[in-house]
């Protein structure tokens, strides 16, 4: 990767050292946690502590409230190539670390000072501080994204003003860090006769905030060190200055999204990465019917289609990534194009590597399963593929395409 400045270089190389020697370790030696059913004890305070140590933990966080300043020009190109050598170690820590730089992104571009003083301070002394991004309704989730700006389409989480304190009712779901973490961005509707475009507010909520309760931990099949978590609202008050972003909040948080498909795709590339790592060195060690599995034409072939698989996903993110660091008019529909298309081709890498390994793969003191399990997660995650490639061709085509198909 020649295109690398020295900077992405230098901070790839100490990730991947992060990686290799801390991450990896860990991994396979304790196999068995993350099926541990207290979610809190699953993944050790030394691995975030690692992860702050090597710079990694608060890449958004601007220099002056004491983050590692990174090019802004190359910023998303510099998220994924991060993110990518995080996840070939775990895609769990991947997620509950990248979602801190992309709620970091959304504060420092709308969050007032005093509050940007207080939360990125929080953040950057604390290792194990973990940030979330609320969305996702039980009634509704990435469907949302269809062009049906329409009020029954609205979200279900209301925010009513009350002098100088905002009220909020209602729960989310699916949320990535929503266990764990020590702020919340929420939204909410604002204003129940307009289309979600209009009527939909973001709000700064601190876990401590009275009326807030993280009603449980879902238990996912893959990412299991990301604790995936359920938030409940009754009459919760947040004060007037904690409104981030008034009715039109959805337009704004494009500043989090589209760094976001890049980082999902970037994620998911580093779990084939490390599919491919395992399945190439499986296959030149074990020895099958008097060979090297290698020597078999067709173990050969399957390996050749999962490394072919891995570039062109690469290639597709980093054109995308170049497209969003650029602000360029394609970004949107490419960012969701790199990340549908990583989602269902590294599927197939891990795939490969599952069945190239025979029994073993199956095996959960194995370690690929995980791998298959891991890879299986990002079909869904940040929108389905079905609502992905519908935004894709809303992007592409905005006047015509998906127009509102219920009744006039």
């Amino acid at each position: 990767m020649s295109h690398l400045s020295e900077e992405q270089r230098l901070m790839r190389e100490s990730c991947r050292a992060f990686v290799d020697d801390v991450v990896l370790p860990f991994i396979r030696a304790n196999w068995q946690r993350e099926w541990d059913m207290r979610p809190q004890t699953r993944l050790p305070p030394e691995i975030l502590e690692g992860a702050d140590k090597v710079g990694i933990r608060t890449l958004a966080v601007p220099e002056e409230f004491g983050g590692m300043e990174i090019d802004k020009a190359s910023e998303v190109a510099t998220f994924a190539l991060i993110a990518e050598e995080i996840a070939r170690g775990d895609s769990g820590l991947a997620d509950k670390l990248v979602q801190n730089w992309k709620v970091s992104v959304l504060l420092r571009n709308l969050a007032p000072r005093h509050l940007q003083e207080k939360w990125f301070k929080r953040l950057v002394d604390d290792p194990q501080f973990l940030l979330a991004h609320c969305l996702t309704e039980p009634r509704g989730a990435s469907d949302r994204w269809l062009p049906y700006n329409v009020p029954e389409a609205a979200m279900q989480t209301r925010a009513v003003k009350d002098g100088r304190e905002w009220v909020i009712n209602g729960r989310k779901q699916f949320i990535s860090n929503g266990y764990d973490a020590g702020l919340y961005v929420v939204y909410a509707n604002t204003n129940p006769k307009v289309g979600m475009l209009q009527g939909t507010s973001s709000f700064l909520v601190p876990r401590d905030t009275p009326g807030l309760t993280v009603a449980r931990c879902n238990e996912t099949l893959g990412c299991r060190f990301m604790n995936n978590g359920e938030l409940v609202f009754e009459d919760m008050r947040v004060p007037e200055d904690h409104l981030l972003v008034e009715n039109d909040a959805l337009g704004k948080a494009g500043i989090y999204f589209r760094p976001g498909k890049i980082i999902q795709a970037a994620k998911n590339l580093g779990v084939g990465v490390r599919a491919f790592e395992v399945t190439a060195d499986y296959v030149q060690n074990y020895v099958q019917g008097g060979r090297i599995l290698i020597k078999h034409q067709a173990v050969a072939l399957r390996l050749a289609d999962m490394a072919t698989r891995i570039e062109a996903v690469r290639a597709l993110t980093e054109r995308a990534a170049r497209a969003v660091d650029d602000n360029a008019a394609e970004a949107d529909a490419l960012c969701n194009m790199a990340k549908v298309y990583a989602s269902e081709e590294i599927m197939k890498v891990a795939q490969h590597a599952v069945e190239l390994h025979g029994g073993n793969g199956m095996m959960l003191d194995f370690g690929v399963e995980k791998i298959f399990r891991d890879a299986a997660i990002f079909l869904h995650m940040d929108a389905t593929v079905d609502i992905s490639k519908m935004k894709i061709v809303k992007a592409m085509f905005p006047q015509t395409a998906g127009k509102y198909a219920g009744p006039e």
